[in-house]
């Protein structure tokens, strides 16, 4: 099951990135997931919920858009999606197309973190009335 292995390895990208935000707390990771990504979405949920136990991604949704597979057609000249996996024609006029443009994908789409923690008042953004000109 390499569905581990790879909830492992985002856990750490995110961790990672959320490190430059001291304070917040991942609540939701979006991933980008291509149906020939040879990834299998239950398993890689079940993997998700087991790695990020004990870290600071615990109790964090993992939200998964499918992707279709798009083609690009020569005779055609446009990208095209397929309507299923066992044929790799062009749906409008069935020549066979071998040129993939989409589908593949395994990407981290979006972080959403909660900030509650790093609030600070307006004030101490406001620069200081002798810098903004008042006397």
């Amino acid at each position: 099951m390499h569905e581990l292995s790879l909830a492992a390895s985002i856990v750490e990208a995110v961790t990672e990135t959320a490190a430059a935000y001291p304070g917040s707390t991942v609540k939701e990771v979006r991933l980008r997931l291509g149906a020939l990504s040879d990834v299998v979405e239950d398993s890689l949920r079940f993997c998700w919920d087991l790695t990020v136990e004990g870290t600071p991604l615990a109790g964090a949704t993992l939200v998964v858009t499918q992707i279709s597979v798009v083609v690009h057609c020569d005779r055609c000249n446009d990208d095209v999606q397929l309507e299923s996996l066992q044929s790799f024609r062009c749906p409008r006029c069935g020549e066979p197309a071998s040129d993939l443009r989409q589908g593949k994908e395994l990407e981290i789409e979006s972080i959403e973190v909660d900030d509650h923690c790093m609030e600070q008042t307006s004030e101490e953004y406001l620069p200081d009335q002798e810098t903004r000109g008042e006397k």
